[in-house]
C-alpha cells in the first residue's frame, strides 16, 4: 500500500469535521492514515456515530497514504453504521485508495444496503414523516 522508498507517516494526518448537516456530517481526511495516526479519525467517527446520523461522508481528496490500520477505520465506520442505521459514503477518493478498496472487498461492503430496521429502533422515514394512518 505504500510506495517503495517512501516512509509511512511522512505527512501528519489531519481530520476536519463539518457537522453543519447533522444528518450527514463530513470528515475531511488529509495526509497519512496509518497505524500511528489513525486514532484521531477513529475517535471522530465514533463521536459522529453516537449522534446516529443518516450518513457519514468521508472526503479523502487530500489523503496521501493509507495502511491496513487506516483501512480498518473505514471498515469500523461501516460496521458500526450498519448497527446504528448510518450509511458510510466516500468522496474524492484517490486512485490508490479506490484500488485498495476494490482489492480488499471494502467497496462491496460499502455498497451493501443497511439492514432492515430492528424492532427496538425507530424507523427514520416514519419518524421524519410522522405516523401513517390506514383507512
Amino acid at each position: 500500500m505504500a510506495s517503495h522508498g517512501r516512509k509511512a507517516e511522512n505527512n501528519p494526518l489531519t481530520v476536519g469535521v463539518d457537522d453543519s448537516d447533522p444528518e450527514a456530517p463530513l470528515l475531511r481526511v488529509a495526509g497519512d492514515l496509518a497505524f500511528t495516526t489513525a486514532a484521531p479519525l477513529r475517535a471522530a467517527v465514533d463521536r459522529l456515530l453516537a449522534g446516529r446520523p443518516s450518513a457519514i461522508v468521508f472526503d479523502f481528496g487530500e489523503l496521501l497514504f493509507i495502511d491496513s490500520t487506516g483501512l480498518s477505520v473505514i471498515v469500523h465506520a461501516w460496521r458500526e453504521g450498519q448497527r446504528s442505521g448510518t450509511v458510510v459514503r466516500l468522496r474524492s477518493t484517490p486512485r490508490f485508495l479506490t484500488t485498495i478498496l476494490d482489492m480488499t472487498g471494502v467497496t462491496g461492503l460499502l455498497d451493501r444496503p443497511l439492514p432492515a430496521a430492528r424492532a427496538d429502533q425507530p424507523d427514520r422515514a416514519s419518524a421524519a414523516t410522522g405516523p401513517t394512518t390506514s383507512a
